[in-house]
Formats: C-alpha cells, sequence, structure tokens
C-alpha cells in the first residue's frame, strides 16, 4: 500500500466489522482499487482485524475495477445487499461515474457493474468530469442515494439519486436524478466545496449528514493536493419524504 489511503466506510454485516477502503500501489500511487477489512471481535476498536484483499469481482470478471475505483458504500434493501462505487473511464482525460452490483458475500460482487450515473450536468464537470462519494439514507419506502460532483475546490457538490424501495436497483432507470446539486457552496457562510458526505444518527435519532467542505473560496493549484478541507455536520430536515440538506438546520 501506498501514502493514499483514501475513503474508509465501516459497516457491521452478518455480525462482523467490515471496513471498505481504497488504496494505491506503493510503485504507482495512483493505481487505486477498492480493498476491504474483516473483525469477527464484537468490539472493532479493541478487536483484530485481518486484511482481505482487493474487493472480488463476480465470477473473477475482470470488467470490473479494471481502472482508477474508489468511494464505495454498502447498502441493503429487501433481503439484497448492494455496493456502489465511483470509478473511472476512458483515456486521456477520464470521466468517474458511478457503478453499482449486488454482492454476494461482504466482499465479493454477485453480479456485473452497472453505470449508474455519469457527469451529465455542467454543475457536475467543473474542472474535472465527476461523479464520486455515494452514501445511502432510506425513509419512507424511498431510497436517496448521495453523491459529489466536480473538482475538489469551491464548485465541489452534493447531487442525488431517488428509488423506491424493492424496485430492481441495478436497473439505471429504477433511479431518478435530480437536475441541480442537493448542497453547494454559500459565500455567506463561508462554506466551500461541500461533499462525499455519511449519514448517522445523533444521540436523540436525528439523521445527521456528516460532510466535508473549505473555509476558503481561492486555492493556488490543484484543489485536490491542498489539505484544508475540514469535517462539517449538518442536521437533515425531511420534508415531503425528501431530505433537506440546509446550513440552518
Amino acid at each position: 500500500m501506498s501514502e493514499n489511503i483514501w475513503a474508509p466506510e465501516l459497516h457491521k454485516l452478518d455480525g462482523k466489522w467490515y471496513v471498505y477502503y481504497a488504496g494505491g500501489e506503493k510503485e504507482d500511487i495512483w493505481n487505486i482499487r477498492p480493498y476491504v477489512l474483516e473483525c469477527a471481535d464484537e468490539d472493532p476498536m479493541t478487536g483484530t482485524w485481518r486484511e482481505l484483499g482487493k474487493m472480488q469481482c463476480a465470477d473473477e470478471d475482470e470488467f470490473s475495477f479494471r481502472a482508477f475505483s474508489l468511494d464505495a458504500t454498502v447498502f441493503e434493501d429487501h433481503g439484497k445487499r448492494y455496493y456502489v462505487w465511483a470509478e473511472k473511464v476512458g483515456v486521456g482525460r477520464q470521466i468517474s461515474n458511478l457503478y453499482i452490483a449486488e454482492m454476494e458475500t461482504p466482499n465479493k460482487l454477485k453480479t456485473v457493474q452497472v453505470l449508474l450515473t455519469t457527469p451529465d450536468y455542467d454543475w457536475e464537470r467543473v474542472g474535472f468530469w465527476v461523479n464520486e462519494g455515494p452514501a445511502v439514507i432510506k425513509r419512507d419506502g424511498k431510497i436517496f442515494l448521495t453523491y459529489s460532483a466536480s473538482e475538489t475546490g469551491a464548485p465541489y457538490c452534493m447531487g442525488m439519486l431517488t428509488a423506491d424501495s424493492g424496485a430492481d436497483l441495478l436497473d439505471p432507470l429504477s433511479w431518478k436524478k435530480e437536475r441541480y446539486p442537493v448542497l453547494a457552496s454559500d459565500p455567506s457562510i463561508e462554506v466551500y466545496g461541500p461533499g462525499h458526505n455519511s449519514f448517522t444518527v445523533d444521540e436523540d435519532g436525528n439523521d445527521i449528514l456528516v460532510y466535508h467542505a473549505r473555509t476558503a473560496s481561492v486555492i493556488v493549484g490543484e484543489p485536490l493536493y491542498n489539505a484544508n478541507r475540514h469535517t462539517m455536520l449538518m442536521k437533515v430536515r425531511w420534508e415531503n419524504g425528501r431530505p433537506i440538506f440546509d446550513y440552518k438546520n
């Protein structure tokens, strides 16, 4: 592994703990692929972890993870477990898309990957053409999948897809994509480039959006190499069955 260890997520599946993360090769730090760690003990903080290696493709299908792949998340619906991740395609100036597959085990896919979303809109194409950082929250029979778009400076923002619970989630037509970002920079409070979120709950059971953002609008050089991104929290407001992401919450 190289210094590029990115985007860890902790999940409890089948009574065990798993960390999904991305890592590069020591000889090629940008040759990033998805990996899995497992802990069979009850307490993940004190238990023993073992590395399971790369996430395995369905029937060793080499179509998956042939290129730069990262930002994996896992969710369940109607007894099926799904894996969603970002992967770059193309030559030259590559495009980062989101893909989905059903899982067979916590570290192996059951199906081939399906293209879920690609950068369609102008706000997803600033600097780079990017869809990445998926996260899922569910409520009242709906599945909401947020993701991040564009370069990681001030243009970075969050989009969202919505599907019905129980639908064929491997069919892209089951998902509706929002035309505009659901969370973007707000100069009035000096928050710029919000993105790559996850969801949790607070002590009172309120849904909480965890995301990173910047407090500076101007970055010298490539934003990806600027580490001035801060972890921030926001209470999710629900309106007509949909999550509302508002800095005033």
